[in-house]
């Protein structure tokens, strides 16, 4: 507010600018002077709203820059940074108008150096121990046999060649192949879902569940297996209800899905080999047992038969034994006679006391009391075997139908399998028939190898004039060689022959006139 007093004010040379004019100024004058930068720092606050960008923060032990990656660069990033973690970022500097102040929009980032590599490994690995989850009581035994073998590897690469090689060497079994991306960002959120898909497969079901999993890459440096020591995998790997074997990397190459994993493999070779046994040697072992077994059966019953000869000979002879009782058979054999008479006179008197208390009536009324329990024993016998019968049939009637059918399942799958021999049976016919022409086509084409070959050859090429020029076992192939030899030897079609050089120094060849016919020449 001016007063008439005040002098007015004085107009000065310095530009005014409204704040968003400023601010772009600033911000032109920074993106301009930093153009792709890399820093170094250490990542503090850390922050990952809903968006899926990322904010956190780069500092060293006097300063802090803000930093923000967006969602689509964080996607591609080989690590996922982490409070703490020691860094090298790579980005472009600005600013944001809103709050005044400079940041850095990060594209990529690596850790600084193996060192923060091993320490956030150190860290994670003590983080998880501390949950149980490389607890040894936890491990599930290996499957000594397995049916089916699931294997999380990529489906291009030699790892899965060298393991379907080794098992089908040592005891082929059924392999299901999960693949994946065993290197960069998708490989953790991969590997973790293959695990848990091979858990989540049902037994008995149309693909079969493995009684075993095998999670293998080959070697590489720490970045490129840095995405088998990520959480999920961890995890994963700890909470599969399948045995399962790692075999990442080469055997001085350790990551966190080894710890937590059944068993640990130091190449995937050896994993193939830890899978399953050498058939060849359990058939060997199973021959030994048998062997073993036949000897011991044998020495046991030669065993056997000496002892049964040792017994047979401190044994009395026979008629030693059944003298005494022979004896005592004529003796007793001698008073049977009179004990019979005497026993059956002891009988007649009783029979005659008992037949003189009863009655003829007495008798009839027991004998037809006696026919009345008969009667009714007799009806109850029948309707008893009635039943029996009944249920017999009615089981009988059952498996006739039932026969019936199986007969006509049984006569259908032998013709099916006659059907299909005799398919065999007439492909075999046929390639039997045609081996002559194919032998005759190779006979042809070995001909006119052989004759290509003498047409071609050594011996032949000198039979048409030409000579093979050797100076001290070499063959010389121009001239200025032939006059520094000593000696020359020259082969033909029909010998060989020695010739010494001349000592006049070599001339320029004339030009051949156009008259002149075309030959060998001089050698010399």
């Amino acid at each position: 507010m001016l007063f008439e007093d005040d002098p007015p004010p004085r107009p000065g040379n310095s530009p005014e600018y409204t704040v968003s004019e400023l601010s772009g100024a600033v911000k032109r004058v920074i993106e301009g002077e930093f153009g792709l930068i890399r820093v170094r720092g250490e990542i503090g606050r850390v922050s990952r709203p809903a968006s899926g960008h990322l904010y956190f923060d780069l500092k060293d032990d006097r300063n802090v820059i803000a930093a923000i990656s967006w969602k689509g660069q964080v996607a591609r990033m080989a690590i996922r940074p982490e409070e703490g973690m020691e860094v090298v970022a790579t980005g472009k500097m600005t600013t944001f108008p809103g709050q005044s102040k400079y940041q850095l929009i990060v594209d990529d980032m690596v850790p600084a150096g193996a060192g923060a590599l091993m320490a956030m490994l150190e860290k994670r690995k003590a983080q998880l121990a501390s949950e149980g989850l490389f607890d040894p009581a936890r491990k599930k035994p290996i499957p000594y046999l397995p049916r089916v073998i699931g294997v999380v590897t990529s489906p291009s690469g030699a790892v899965i060649r060298d393991i379907l090689h080794r098992l089908s060497d040592r005891f082929p079994r059924h392999v299901l192949v999960w693949p994946v991306a065993v290197q960069g960002e998708k490989c953790p959120a991969e590997v973790a879902a293959a695990i848990r898909g091979f858990n989540a497969l049902e037994p008995g079901g149309k693909i079969p569940r493995p009684d075993l999993i095998i999670v293998a890459r080959g070697g590489g440096s720490m970045e490129d297996l840095w995405g088998f020591n990520e959480e999920v995998v961890v995890r994963a790997a700890a909470a599969s209800n399948i045995p399962l074997i790692s075999a990442v990397g080469h055997e001085t190459d350790t990551t966190l899905i080894d710890h937590a994993s059944d068993r640990r493999a130091p190449t995937p070779t050896a994993a193939a080999e830890m899978a399953v046994p050498v058939r060849a040697d359990l058939l060997a072992g199973l021959a030994d047992l048998n062997a073993r077994l036949a000897r011991s059966q044998r020495s046991l019953m030669d065993r056997r038969s000496q002892r049964l000869s040792d017994l047979s000979r401190a044994l009395p002879r026979l008629d030693a034994l059944l003298a005494t009782p022979r004896q005592r058979l004529d003796a007793a054999t001698q008073r049977l006679g009179s004990a019979l008479s005497l026993a059956a006179q002891k009988k007649r008197g009783l029979f005659a006391a008992l037949a003189s208390r009863h009655r003829p009536l007495a008798l009839l009324t027991l004998t037809a009391r006696k026919a009345e329990t008969l009667k009714a024993r007799a009806a109850t016998l029948d309707d008893r075997a009635t039943r029996r019968l009944e249920r017999a049939t009615a089981r009988l009637e059952l498996f006739a139908s039932r026969l019936a059918p199986a007969l006509t399942r049984l006569k259908g799958a032998a013709s099916r399998d006659i059907a299909r021999d005799r398919a065999r049976l007439a492909q075999a016919a046929d390639r039997l028939e045609a081996f002559p022409k194919t032998l005759a086509s190779l006979t042809l084409k070995l001909e006119a190898l052989d004759r290509t070959r003498q047409t071609l050859g050594h011996a032949e090429t000198l039979a048409r004039g030409f000579a093979i020029l050797r100076a001290d076992g070499q063959v010389v192939t121009s001239a200025k060689e032939a006059a520094k030899a000593q000696s020359l030897e020259i082969e033909l079609h029909d010998g060989s022959f020695t010739a010494i050089p001349s000592a006049a120094p070599a001339k320029k060849p004339r030009p051949a006139k156009p008259a002149d016919k075309p030959g060998q020449g001089s050698l010399f």
